[in-house]
């Protein structure tokens, strides 16, 4: 297996994607380079935005395996961080190129947790598109390079009762119809991100889609009937906090 990493970040992903999957490593990639390797034709000019490091997810039973592999490809281990973090997260530096790269094991969690690590088996490069998408939707404070992601996903990709090349809604209500807080956010994201389309320069028929695709999702979230725990915590409402502050996990090189 080749050790030379590439210095472009979009090839370098496709490289450790391919092979992860010839390896039968449990590693997908997430974040906003999972969100260009996933559009064909490249991201819209108006989406567009520079990819600064790799972010991946593997299983929990997959942490040593996901480590070896990355070592094999020329990447070096956090040791210490990873010691003290590796049952949820792993760090490891493109030395070279000055990239990191971010290993979630298990999970996603940032305001909300999403179970990113439960489905790696339908993409053998990213995490599936619904679960793409949940890692934007969980976000409270949303940023620019998040909506850009959010719209580029949108843009690009049907909303469905499946997964092939689709934001899975009936995956995506399930999951939000189990968690008031994750479902609050949810909705306050896609609302700010409809309310801010037309400061894109998309053409009229691309924002025209966009808001029609993040409507018929939340229409389907809305349908799905809601769990006695999601009933009990809308009762409390916002009364109490229904998200967590990500902390900044230090974990610089040495």
């Amino acid at each position: 297996m080749g050790t030379q990493i590439r210095s472009d970040i979009l090839d370098e992903a496709s490289r450790l994607a391919d092979a992860a999957f010839a390896a039968g490593t449990p590693v997908r990639a997430i974040g906003g380079v999972a969100v260009r390797l996933h559009a064909a034709a490249g991201v819209h000019p108006a989406l567009a935005r520079p990819y600064g490091d790799i972010d991946l997810v593997t299983t929990s039973k997959g942490r040593n395996e996901t480590g070896r592999f990355l070592a094999s490809l020329g990447y070096e281990p956090n040791e210490r961080f990873n010691a003290m973090n590796g049952s949820t997260r792993l760090v490891f530096y493109d030395v070279e190129n000055g990239r990191q790269v971010d290993v979630f094991v298990g999970g996603f969690r940032m305001c909300h947790r999403v179970p990113v690590a439960d489905r790696l088996h339908l993409d053998r490069t990213t995490v599936p598109l619904a679960e793409l998408l949940l890692t934007k939707l969980q976000i409270v404070h949303l940023n620019e390079k998040d909506l850009r992601d959010i719209f580029a996903i949108v843009l690009e990709h049907e909303v469905a009762e499946h997964d092939e090349d689709a934001i899975n809604a009936a995956y995506v209500a399930a999951l939000l119809a189990a968690d008031w807080g994750f479902w609050r956010t949810a909705r306050q994201t896609i609302e700010e991100a409809r309310a801010r389309l037309g400061d894109y320069a998309l053409e009229p028929v691309e924002r025209d889609l966009v808001a029609a695709r993040l409507a018929r999702l939340w229409e389907r979230v809305e349908a799905e009937p809601k769990s006695l725990r999601w009933r009990s915590r809308a009762k409390i409402g916002e009364r109490t906090r229904w998200y967590e502050e990500p902390e900044e996990i230090e974990h610089r090189a040495g």
